[in-house]
């Protein structure tokens, strides 16, 4: 049922992908949907978890055992390792970046849980490059959160757009955005 939630979300859009389409896709009865789900919105979100805990252990792996390089090294292994994850699928960049918006107020607060928990990541990254003396020592929370939105906003523009800008010429943009927010900050 996910594999067709994802595949159905992220060509024909959330909006124009009604429960009976789904279960058509998926080969299933609407009774074995409701078993499952209560309504769309529900599986819309477990997709959304599959993508977004599919890109954190993407990042905590890229991570793990990099602790002893520069903090920029570190950002850009993160962001690079975010990103394939996301990218590796273009279905999974629409879902997470543009489908999320604007369906309920109960889905905007499940796409802003991931929110802070994204912001809380990059504030103990820049809490361990300040600690090592790579970062002048201050708050970063309001930098997090403006990281995240324009973050977020390129990816969905990407997203609407296509492919026409190569990924790795948006994770390098990425990459000098934090940090120049850490660095220069």
């Amino acid at each position: 049922m996910l594999t067709a939630a994802l595949d159905l979300f992220g060509t024909d859009g959330y909006r124009a992908t009604s429960i009976e389409k789904l279960c058509a896709s998926a080969g299933i009865s609407t009774r074995n949907f409701y078993e499952e789900f209560r309504g769309r919105e529900d599986i819309l979100i477990a997709v959304y978890d599959e993508v977004m805990t599919g890109a954190a252990k993407a990042t905590a792996g890229a991570l793990a055992g990099a602790m002893e390089l520069p903090t920029p090294e570190r950002v850009d292994r993160s962001i690079r390792a975010f990103l394939d994850h996301v990218f590796g699928d273009p279905k999974r960049a629409r879902i997470a970046f543009v489908e999320m918006l604007g369906v309920s107020p109960a889905v905007e607060e499940h796409r802003l849980g991931w929110r802070r928990r994204r912001a809380a990541t990059i504030e103990a990254t820049v809490r361990a490059a300040v600690d090592a003396g790579e970062a002048p020592d201050r708050d970063y929370s309001l930098a997090a959160i403006a990281f995240i939105g324009a973050f977020n906003e390129l990816v969905y523009d990407w997203a609407l757009n296509g492919t026409n800008v190569p990924v790795d010429a948006l994770i390098e943009e990425i990459t000098r955005m934090v940090n120049a927010l850490i660095f220069e900050g």
